[in-house]
């Protein structure tokens, strides 16, 4: 049995007639009624009583009547979901993302990707970037935001936006009135940072800074998420190199300074070489979208 055999006994026994039954398919009316006679005979009950004058249904034609247009509803559905999928508007993602992602350019991504494909599942896993590495490498993860830069050939990166670096220091710092800081006048500082296993050129990034300034950072404390780092600015433990993103938890025991010369750090987005299905090149242009109006600011 086939759906265009159903579809035949649907119209028949809509019109309650070949003649305008094969007229609303476009076929020929010998053919339809042999379409309905195989049906019949495959299985093997009655579906319509026929005199020369009308077609009527027998019961047990009603009863298939009504199963089938169930059979070809959903099936009309699978059609159009598998359709749908292959334009990217179906499907589902897991992401990963750096903490201050979250306070950053991430939470207009999610509503922008809500609004345009409502239908794409994103499932979303806070991770360092060492972490987002290995996940996209092992299929874990289909996209990344982290902190470039990245020395993987496997992993594609696209830089969505730059935001300065700021400086958190305990509001009892004597640098606390200042509103702009020369990274020298750090020098003597104890620094809280995060451990360069779990995302080395942010590392790597900070440190140059301060090398540049003329000083190595000496590191008292590490932590794994910025909001932990801050916590511990806020404690008196030292000061701390974070974006200024970061700004945006709320912390009534930490002040965020300038630096001078307005160095920038970047987010990136990331996916897996090779990594084309249709959600990720939609949820890719939202992106892309997103990142579009920070990438044209002076």
């Amino acid at each position: 049995m086939e759906l265009r055999h159903l579809r035949c006994f649907v119209a028949v026994a809509e019109e309650l007639h070949f003649g305008r039954a094969a007229a609303r398919l476009h076929v020929a009316q010998p053919a339809l009624s042999q379409q309905i006679r195989r049906l019949e005979a495959e299985l093997n009950v009655q579906l319509f009583q026929r005199t020369k004058r009308r077609v009527v249904l027998t019961e047990p034609g009603r009863v298939f009547l009504a199963k089938t247009r169930v059979v070809l509803s959903h099936a009309h559905e699978a059609v159009s979901s598998v359709q749908r999928a292959n334009h990217g508007e179906i499907g589902e993602l897991s992401i990963g993302f750096v903490g201050s992602a979250a306070q950053g350019i991430l939470p207009e991504i999610l509503k922008l990707s809500r609004k345009r494909f409502p239908e794409i599942q994103l499932s979303l896993q806070e991770l360092t970037t060492s972490q987002q590495i290995a996940c996209l490498r092992n299929s874990q993860i289909q996209v990344g935001f982290l902190r470039p830069p990245i020395a993987d050939p496997d992993i594609q990166t696209e830089s969505i936006v730059r935001e300065p670096w700021v400086v958190a220091i305990p509001r009892s710092h004597p640098l606390r009135t200042r509103s702009l800081i020369a990274l020298h006048e750090l020098a003597k500082e104890s620094f809280i940072g995060t451990p360069r296993t779990l995302g080395p050129g942010f590392y790597d990034q900070a440190f140059s800074l301060c090398l540049q300034a003329g000083f190595s950072p000496r590191v008292v404390q590490e932590a794994v998420h910025m909001q932990t780092i801050v916590s511990l600015v806020n404690a008196g433990l030292g000061v701390a190199l974070v974006p200024q993103s970061v700004e945006k938890w709320s912390n009534e025991g930490v002040l965020y300074k300038r630096i001078r010369g307005s160095p920038t750090v970047e987010m990136a987005f990331a996916w897996r070489q090779g990594e084309q299905s249709p959600a990720f090149r939609s949820f890719a242009s939202v992106v892309r979208a997103a990142a579009k109006p920070r990438r044209n600011r002076p």
